[in-house]
Formats: C-alpha cells, sequence, structure tokens
C-alpha cells in the first residue's frame, strides 16, 4: 500500500502553511527565542538562518550511502559480500508498500500533511512535557531523522564526527530544523521516506530495510508481509532494546504496537489487524556474513588479494584516501578473473595434498598465458583468525604488500629465467661447459660493475654430475655449475633485466633485488603468483602479462569502471621462448620431473627446484594454455622437508617432483579435462654426444638422490650447494641476501 493522507482526516491548515512559510516561522522563532530562547547565545540570526538554507550540501538530498559490495567470479558466482555496512540501495518500487506506510505510522504519523517542522507535534510533546515535568516526548519529524542519520551516515568510523552528530546540543537541533526545511523544499516526501529507510539502522549491521529484511526474515524488502514490516518499523526507535533476537518478547510487543497504529489510521482492515497480531514473529536470522571469510572453494585469499588492488591501484583512485573511500563506500560489483572449476581443482589439490595442521603448507597460482588473467589462487590452510583452527590471513601466493609473506626461494625454477637471458644475448642452446662436481663461485659483471669471487663454492645435487654439459641436458638434470658457468658469460645485468621483464621489480618484501650469483640457482625470495607469471610467459612465446585479477568493475551509481591492466610486453623474442621451452619439455620427459603426468596425454613442460635445508619445493608447469605454480614449504621459510610427514606421507628428504608435483599434477589434470590440447612450437637441438663422466642422460628421476652431507664442506649437499665461509649468511625464506652469493637451489 502506498503512503498516503490517512483516511478521515482533514487538513490541517496550519501544517499546510507550515510546508510553504517553514523558513520565516523558523526565523522567527528564532529571533523571539520562543521556541529556541538559546539561539542568542548560538549568535544566529533571522538574517543568518535564511541564507543557511541555499547553502545545504548536496548529499542530504542525495547521500551516498555505504553499502555492500560483491565480488563475483568469472561465470557470475558471488565469491564474498564485503561491506563496511550491510546495506542495498532500494527505490520505492522495490519497498512493500506497506512497509513504507508501517515506518509512517509509528515514526511520524503526519508526515504526509505536516511540513518540515510539524506545530502540532511540537506543542503537543511541550504539553506533555510541562505536564510530566520532563522532556520524555519529542517532536522530531521523519524528516528530521533523516537529517540526522545522515549526519550519522557521513561521520563513519571518524568517533569525534559520530559524538558531534548525536550530541543533544541547540546547534545541532538548529542544523537539522534548517536542513530539514530546505530538503522539503527540494524532495517530495516519497523521495525522503526512501532516503530515510535506506539509511536507517535496524541492527545486527543491518542498514536500510533491504539489509533488515534479508537478515531477520531472509527475503527481500518487496515479500515483507504486516507483521514483518510491523516489526522492522518498530525496531527503528532502539534496535538493542527490541531486537527480536535476543529479546523476542519485547520485539513482539513493540510489533504489535505498529499493527495498532496501522489499524488506528485505517491502512489495515480489522481483519488484517488481528491475523497479524495473531502471527508468530516468524524469524528467520541469516548471520551479517561479511568479507573474504564466507568464500567458498577457498577462494577467501584470493577475495583478499581482490581488496588489496582496489585499495592500491592508482586506477582506483589518486591518493589512498580515495581508494580507501571507494572501498567503504561499497556498492561495488567486481568481476574476477577466477575460474571457479580451476579454482576447484587448485583448491582440491593443495587441501588433499597437504593438511592443513601439518608443518608446511602449500600453496598453487594458475595463470592464463597471453593475457595475465589469474585464473585460481588456492593454498591449504583456511582463510581465517583462528589459530585452533590453522587459519590465517597471510596470503601466501603473493607478495608482502598484497597481503602476502616474504615470498620463498624458488630454488632451480629460476634457472630457466637465466637459460631466456643467455638465449637472448646470442648463446647457443648447445652451449657446453665443464660443469665439474664443485666449483667457486666465478667474478661476474653486473649493471653497475663486477660481482667479486671471495671462494665461495657451489657444487652439484650428486657427485655423478660431471660434464661436460649442453643446455639441454643441463637443464634436464638441473646442474648447478653450469648454470654458474653459463651466468658468468651472460652476466647478471642481462639475468636481473630477464627479471624484470618477467614482472619480477623487487623481492616479495619489496626490497631491492639483489645482483649476486646465487640469484642464478634461485637464492631470491619470490612469491608464487609470480612465477606463475613467469612461465606463462614462456607458455606465450614471450609474451609477458602483469597477473589481473578483475575483469570489470561497476560502481555504485551503475556505471562501469576502468580496472587495472594486463600491460602485456614482448620480454623476449618468440625463438628465445621456443628454445626455454624446449628445454624444459626435455625436464618433464625425460629429466627431474618425468615422473610429473598429464592423463590426456598433452603437451607440458616445467620445473622442479629446492632450496637450502629444504626449505622450500617447487614445481612450476604449464600447458600452452596454462601455466601453474606450486610451492610447498614452512609458511614462516625455516621449516626442513627431510624426514618429515605431510598429508599422511612420510618423506626422507623432499623434492619438486615428488612434494610439489603431485600437487601439480592433481589439480592439472582436473583443470584442463576436457579442454582443447594445444602443442608448443619448438626447437631442434643436436644431440652433442657422450659427455665424460658417463653423463649420457638425466638420472632416473624415480631414484632418490643421495642423502645430503654431514657438514663438513666436503661432500654431499652443503649449505644448498656451496660451502659458506664463517660468518656469511644466506638468503634464505625471509633474510635478505646482502652482498653474498646466498643459498642455491637444487632439482
Amino acid at each position: 500500500m502506498a503512503p498516503q493522507r490517512p483516511s478521515g482526516l482533514t487538513v490541517d491548515k496550519a501544517g499546510l502553511g507550515l510546508k510553504f512559510l517553514g523558513t520565516s516561522v523558523l526565523a522567527g522563532l528564532l529571533v523571539a527565542g520562543m521556541a529556541l530562547p538559546a539561539v542568542g547565545a548560538l549568535g544566529l540570526t533571522a538574517k543568518d538562518t535564511a541564507e543557511s538554507f541555499d547553502n545545504i550540501p548536496d548529499d542530504f538530498k542525495t547521500p551516498p550511502l555505504s553499502q555492500a559490495s560483491y565480488i563475483y567470479d568469472a561465470k557470475g558466482g558471488v565469491i564474498a559480500k564485503v561491506f563496511d555496512r550491510d546495506r542495498t540501495v532500494l527505490t520505492k518500487d522495490q519497498m512493500a508498500p506497506i512497509m513504507r506506510q508501517a515506518q509512517v505510522d509509528i515514526e511520524d504519523n503526519r508526515f504526509f500533511e505536516h511540513g518540515a517542522i510539524d506545530l502540532k507535534g511540537i506543542l503537543r510533546a511541550a504539553s506533555k512535557n510541562a505536564e510530566s515535568g520532563s522532556a520524555a516526548q519529542g517532536a522530531s519529524t521523519l524528516t528530521q531523522q533523516y537529517v540526522k542519520n545522515v549526519n550519522v551516515e557521513k561521520a563513519g568510523d571518524d568517533q569525534d564526527a559520530f559524538l558531534e552528530a548525536t550530541k543533544k546540543s541547540m546547534g545541532r537541533k538548529i542544523q537539522e530544523l534548517k536542513y530539514a526545511i530546505k530538503l522539503e523544499e527540494d524532495l517530495s516526501k516519497d523521495q525522503i521516506l526512501t532516503n530515510y529507510l535506506n539509511i536507517t539502522f535496524y541492527g545486527h549491521q543491518a542498514y536500510g530495510v533491504e539489509a533488515a529484511a534479508g537478515r531477520y526474515f531472509s527475503k527481500s524488502a518487496k515479500d515483507l508481509t504486516i507483521p514483518e514490516a510491523a516489526m522492522l518499523a518498530g525496531l527503528v526507535q532502539n534496535p538493542t532494546a527490541y531486537d527480536p533476537v535476543l529479546h523476542p518478547q519485547n520485539a513482539l510487543n513493540r510489533r504489535n504496537t505498529v499493527i495498532n497504529k496501522l489499524l488506528e489510521y485505517k491502512h489495515i482492515t480489522p481483519q488484517q489487524a488481528k491475523d497479524a497480531l495473531a502471527a508468530p514473529l516468524g524469524i528467520k536470522y541469516k548471520e551479517p556474513l561479511n568479507g573474504c571469510i564466507t568464500a567458498l572453494a577457498g577462494m577467501g585469499f584470493f577475495c583478499d588479494y581482490v581488496r588489496h588492488v582496489v585499495k592500491l591501484d592508482p586506477v582506483f583512485g589518486k591518493t589512498q584516501a580515495d581508494r580507501q573511500k571507494l572501498w567503504t563506500q561499497g556498492g561495488l560489483k567486481i568481476y574476477t578473473t577466477i575460474d571457479p572449476d580451476k579454482q576447484a581443482a587448485a583448491y582440491k589439490a593443495v587441501t588433499t595434498k597437504v593438511n592443513p595442521t601439518d608443518d608446511v603448507s602449500a600453496a598453487m597460482t594458475m595463470v592464463k598465458p597471453g593475457t595475465g588473467e589469474i585464473l585460481a589462487m588456492a593454498q591449504t590452510r583456511p582463510y581465517g583468525l583462528d589459530d585452533k583452527q590453522h587459519q590465517t590471513v597471510v596470503n601466501l601466493n603473493v607478495d608482502a604488500a598484497m597481503g602476502g609473506g616474504n615470498g620463498f626461494s624458488p630454488g632451480s625454477t629460476f634457472k630457466p629465467i637465466l637459460a631466456a637471458a643467455a638465449l637472448e644475448s646470442g648463446i647457443p642452446i648447445t652451449q657446453q661447459y665443464p660443469s665439474e662436481f664443485k666449483i667457486p663461485y666465478p667474478t661476474m659483471t653486473t649493471c653497475e660493475g663486477s660481482w667479486k669471487s671471495d671462494g665461495t663454492t657451489v657444487e652439484n645435487e650428486n657427485s655423478s654430475e660431471v660434464g661436460p654439459f649442453g643446455m639441454k641436458e643441463a637443464m634436464a638434470r638441473s646442474v648447478n655449475t653450469y648454470f654458474v658457468e653459463l651466468g658468468q658469460e651472460v652476466g647478471l645485468c642481462p639475468m636481473k633485466q630477464m627479471i624484470n621483464k618477467l614482472g619480477i621489480k623487487t623481492l616479495a618484501s619489496g626490497k631491492t633485488l639483489p645482483q649476486v650469483p646465487s640469484s642464478i640457482l634461485g637464492s631470491v625470495e619470490v612469491s608464487p603468483m609470480r612465477m606463475a607469471a613467469v612461465y606463462a610467459a614462456f607458455a606465450a612465446r614471450g609474451l609477458y602479462c602483469d597477473p589481473i585479477a578483475i575483469s570489470s568493475v561497476v560502481g555504485a551509481d551503475g556505471k562501469k569502471m576502468a580496472v587495472p591492466q594486463a600491460n602485456c610486453t614482448q620480454a623476449m623474442s618468440g625463438s628465445t621462448a621456443d628454445g626455454v621451452n624446449t628445454l624444459l619439455k626435455t625436464v618433464t620427459e625425460k629429466g627431474t620431473a618425468a615422473n610429473i603426468k598429464i592423463n590426456d596425454g598433452r603437451e607440458f613442460a616445467g620445473k622442479t627446484g629446492t632450496t637450502d635445508n629444504r626449505y622450500a619445493a617447487w614445481f612450476n608447469g604449464y600447458t600452452p594454455d596454462l601455466a601453474t605454480a606450486v610451492w610447498l614449504g614452512g609458511p614462516g621459510g625455516n621449516v626442513s622437508m627431510r624426514n618429515i610427514t605431510i598429508g599422511g606421507e612420510y618423506f626422507g628428504s623432499v623434492y619438486g617432483s615428488d612434494g610439489p608435483g603431485p600437487i601439480w599434477q592433481m589439480a592439472m589434470n582436473d583443470a584442463v579435462a576436457g579442454t582443447p590440447k594445444s602443442t608448443f612450437q619448438l626447437v631442434s637441438i643436436p644431440d652433442p654426444g657422450t659427455p665424460p663422466g658417463g653423463a649420457t642422460s638425466p638420472a632416473d628421476p624415480g631414484t632418490p638422490a643421495p642423502p645430503p652431507g654431514d657438514g663438513t664442506g666436503t661432500t654431499g649437499l652443503i649449505n644448498g650447494g656451496f660451502t659458506l665461509p664463517p660468518g656469511v649468511i644466506g638468503g634464505g625464506a625471509n633474510g635478505g641476501t646482502g652482498g653474498k652469493p646466498g643459498k642455491p637451489g637444487h632439482h
């Protein structure tokens, strides 16, 4: 039922007169001091009051109400509803007429009869208060209450502003009166009522009638019945005292009062009133689920990443304050790149192979080559703040600035970047080096000069790894000394430039990338998302694209907004990428990752990697259409994965092929099932023949590597493949590398 003048009542000429003469009446009252005797002390005059009516802020007419925002996956499914205040702004037609009428009848039944000030109400309240000797009865109109609510809304989380908006002072009351009079000149009664119903607080984080209907009755405001509308209308006066969840009898009594008011003013029939009074409260309460913690399929971390993008990317506002205001104001519809099927595959894999209670975690990001679209982002431990439930809000897939940690050393998965720099600089893919088992780090050129050798040594994983090797076999076997020798010829500067071209401009912590020889072997700390984007560039024949999470955003005004772009650039020539793909395809066919398979036999390539003391293990693999990086290790980067049980399986020493490899395999098999098969453009690499030392082919990937050495620096694996001089600390998972070589990675 639409709001209307109560039937059976005559028009009050004095009330209508105030509609048009509100300014002069109020000014007269102020000057005479009849109604507001303290005005003289405030220094206000009739002239001040009249002029101020022309200066009412626009946001009182159409206030930018904070609303809930929605984040959607690539298929339109809701990932999460996020809000500072749970509100959905409605139009008049989207509200049940009975809800509008109930709110008027209980709050200001003469709303459609009087102007901004209800003179009858003032006189009635004054009389009642005089009789009782107190100020128990007020006379604020619904328009005045609306003005107060706008002030509260504008205060937001600013406690001082909130106290100012709600304090009982003469100055505040005068301002509310002035704004109410001006609003009644500029807006219709229906517009004011609609705004009021959208701004009002109904308890339990529900702002506006739509959120309230959903909170208490699990329905939309357009579908409210008489008793439901009456209960909500009654809540406004005191959402705590009339809370239907905590105080159901109070809520029922208050609801019945509203129903009787509807009957008194003839907006419902006696039979409707009888039925409504007999109805139970009928509460179907829904908790105010809010934020990324409500996301399903492990998408809480991706949701949190989206939040960071909106708050940090300049496309959403020039200043941090602008972007924060956009997020807080809400009302956004954020459509993302996440593929729900691939997300489900990733989440299933990381949670199946690693338990949340394990000492280690797994993290995985999937990126679409040639577009930069993030298709999946998952990790083992659930998103949340409950330590007892092994929850975390640290997104292990991303850099620290985006809600992540300080990253992890990628180990040998960094070697393909050096290979790309080498091929791009003209070094042939057949290039051979002696690649002895153990060598000192040689002096290497940097962008600023050179890194001087200090005798620190690097060695291979197995004593049988003795060259000479060509690039193909060195990559398949992940021979450390080969890549150090290759790095000496290429130089650290071209290596750093290639790293930068592939999107890694800093460490995951935000610190500067060091130019040290161990960076060749992956001593620097990066995030899985960055590595997925690197390997996506190989898959896209050298086209690097910044990872993007957001495809489009519709603002609260219904207009599309600008969003971050992938900024795709050619990081290397197509022929260079073809060479890298050929090398990494050999890794998965005959090298350290030969035990990893995709069930439908499609082509894929990739690289394994581990780090010092097995603090991290990686497998970064890709098809021409999908790149996936998987990291496994301690969240703090300090859990040695030796003699450890992960996901119920015991590991003597974790390798890239047997730790993260099976996680990648499970996820990719589900992710690519039923999708078209694509092939790489490969290059032909002549067989260099049998090198000395019998290293004609990679070691059997099913045969475990020899155990680490005894720590004496003479045999086995010492400090990740090299011997540190006394007092030198390497890079590690969370530390810096300084000017020293750091800690390289392995197979």
